[in-house]
């Protein structure tokens, strides 16, 4: 009985609940507190900020990608500035040290410094006439931004063979500048006006083709092409300045007078042939020391690798990471093709006779005008004063196509071929004498006013290609065909050196009349909307995926299925591109009532009619199985 009464007291002791433990009332409600602060400061904390604005956040983020954008257009013409700056007052330099004979016999009895400058000019001036074959594949490669660092590289290469004059350095070093000085100019092009379509693109984030990365409408980057282009040129005008520097404060100093230097010219000008007929063959007072002259190449030195360091740290990229992508995967032998394929536009091709005159006239006034109207006169003293005039000329003027942006677009070139027109018909009548009282301020006067006609030349021919060809896909093709049609002038103008000069400037003013009708013609066909021809861009294949390319995939779609739709696509756009229907002037024209009859509808109706037919072949299987 007594272990009945125990159990039973057991299980009562049991079935009681258990005394509370000490302080467990104060923990219970210390937790509580606890778990509704924490929640607070984690709503607190992922909850919106009352002091975040995202309007505000994203204005911020856009403003400083258009700063950036600004950034990219002054480095990449302020390096392009340097650059050509180091590269003509280097060769210059050169030139004049080397056609002097004690210079030659002294230092270099046995080396023949005339035949190294004359395979290093030919080196320079030939090499670039195969360059339409590999600039758009070095493009599409590097990429802007790399082919311009390479090529201000190859330029630093050129500068540091002076150190040792040989011809194994100085020869090959040449035959690299011509090779690159195509691909360098196509690249400056494009990024320029890339650089200007990114700039639309941060200005009108807010619209929807730009969020969805949609092709732009029809004229909507013009103006910002204007200033880009305007600004670059302004900038880059002024390496004719920094060029004479070498010159100016080292050279100067050890040159002869015009007295002696001019002593055997007879006659300067329109009467002469070849350059300057006559000039003395001693032209140093006295040899210049070889530690001053390692010196001045090492300041050269010094600032080609500071254009290399502007092109790879300031300058950005012109691309996203799968745009460029894009612009590779298109193939490389349609990538070498199609700079051939795009002359079949008749824009291009009526176009051309201003690219060779764009060659021509710059050429003509720093080796033609200046040497045989100004140094035939005025002595070798006086070639920097009519450089520095004619860049500092030409940088001003660049401003005036921002005109453009209120003005036609024909004001710049046709105003700038006027110009080199009526200086052309003096020149041929004019032949300067050294005895004439003062001759310096006609020659200046019209350096000043060729400086005009080139500055309309270059940035109008740069804008006009901006303009005709928004589409970022075909930039590098354009700019190439422009840069390698240049390089033919400059081609042509190194053969005519001895040819007399009424004869020279014959051919300007039959190239510049020639290229401002051909001009005037694309114009009013584009005003009549005449159709033109541009060849079709192949769709990219992506064949790289994941963190690098990000695109919807299908998995019920079988790799055959999708290759057989991307070629009936690419079809479509054939027809499309062909006939230039994407890239008519002012929205192109409209369709007429043949249009259903169009092979590209009929492929699409085509296209339809095999959808619906296998969709009733699925319809019919999935009833088949139900019965």
């Amino acid at each position: 009985m007594m272990e009945a009464k125990d159990g039973e007291e057991q299980v009562r002791d049991l079935e009681q609940p258990a005394a509370p433990l000490p302080y467990a009332d104060a923990n219970e409600l210390l937790n509580v507190g606890q778990e509704g602060n924490l929640q607070g400061h984690m709503e607190e904390f992922l909850g919106p900020q009352a002091e975040y604005n995202e309007e505000e956040e994203e204005r911020k983020y856009y403003r400083r990608k258009k700063l950036g954008v600004i950034k990219n257009v002054v480095a990449a013409s302020v390096g392009a500035m340097i650059v050509y700056s180091i590269y003509m007052g280097l060769l210059q330099m050169q030139l004049i040290l080397h056609y002097d004979m004690t210079y030659r016999e002294v230092k270099y009895s046995n080396l023949g410094l005339e035949d190294i400058d004359r395979k290093m000019l030919m080196g320079i001036n030939v090499t670039p006439i195969i360059s339409l074959l590999y600039t758009p594949v070095l493009i599409r490669f590097l990429g802007t931004k790399w082919m311009m660092f390479l090529a201000a590289g190859i330029y630093a290469l050129f500068v540091s063979t002076n150190y040792w004059e040989r011809y194994y350095t100085l020869v090959p070093s040449a035959v690299g500048i011509g090779l690159a000085i195509v691909p360098l100019w196509a690249s400056l092009g494009h990024y320029i006006t890339r650089m200007a379509q990114q700039y639309y693109e941060y200005v009108n984030y807010r619209e929807e083709h730009v969020q969805e990365q949609k092709k732009l409408p029809k004229g909507a980057c013009h103006s910002y092409i204007i200033v880009f282009q305007s600004v670059f040129f302004i900038i880059f005008h002024l390496s004719f300045v920094f060029a004479e520097f070498p010159m100016c404060l080292f050279l100067n100093g050890y040159l002869h007078d015009a007295g002696h230097v001019l002593s055997h010219v007879e006659s300067c000008g329109a009467n002469i042939s070849g350059v300057i007929p006559g000039l003395n063959s001693t032209v140093l007072t006295n040899l210049p020391r070889s530690m001053l002259l390692i010196q001045v190449e090492s300041i050269l030195m010094g600032f080609a690798f500071l254009a290399m360091v502007i092109f790879l740290v300031l300058c950005g990229a012109a691309y996203r990471p799968t745009e460029e992508i894009d612009l590779r995967s298109i193939g490389w032998g349609n990538i070498f093709q199609l700079p051939f394929k795009h002359l079949r536009d008749y824009r291009l091709r009526l176009l051309c006779p201003f690219f060779i005159y764009s060659g021509f006239e710059m050429l003509f006034a720093v080796s033609g005008f200046s040497l045989s109207y100004g140094v035939c006169v005025l002595g070798l003293k006086k070639l920097w004063l009519l450089i520095v005039v004619y860049g500092l000329s030409c940088s001003l003027f660049s401003s005036l196509s921002l005109a453009l942006l209120r003005l036609p677009r024909w004001f710049s070139l046709v105003g700038g071929a006027a110009v080199h027109l009526v200086l052309l018909v003096v020149l041929m009548a004019w032949s300067p004498n050294k005895n004439s009282p003062d001759p310096l301020a006609p020659i200046l006067v019209i350096s000043v006013l060729w400086g005009l006609g080139t500055a309309l030349n270059k940035t109008g021919l740069s804008i006009l290609l901006g303009m005709l060809y928004e589409d970022k896909e075909r930039l590098d093709f354009v700019y190439t065909i422009y840069h390698w049609w240049q390089a033919i002038a400059i081609f042509i103008v190194y053969l005519w050196s001895n040819l007399p000069m009424r004869a020279k400037l014959s051919i300007l003013l039959a190239t510049l009349l020639l290229a401002t009708y051909c001009y005037l013609l694309m114009e009013r066909r584009l005003a009549r909307k005449v159709p033109f021809r541009l060849p079709r861009i192949p769709r990219p294949r992506h064949k790289v995926k994941g963190y690098r390319y990000l695109e919807e995939d299908n998995s019920d779609e079988s790799d055959s299925e999708s290759s057989e739709e991307e070629e009936e696509d690419d079809d479509e756009e054939q027809v499309a591109e062909e006939v230039g229907a994407e890239d008519q002037v002012d929205g192109g024209q409209e369709a007429g009532p043949g249009a259903a009859d169009s092979p590209r509808a009929r492929r699409r109706g085509a296209r339809g009619h095999r959808r619906r037919r296998e969709d009733g072949h699925v319809q019919e299987g999935e009833r088949d199985e139900q019965e």
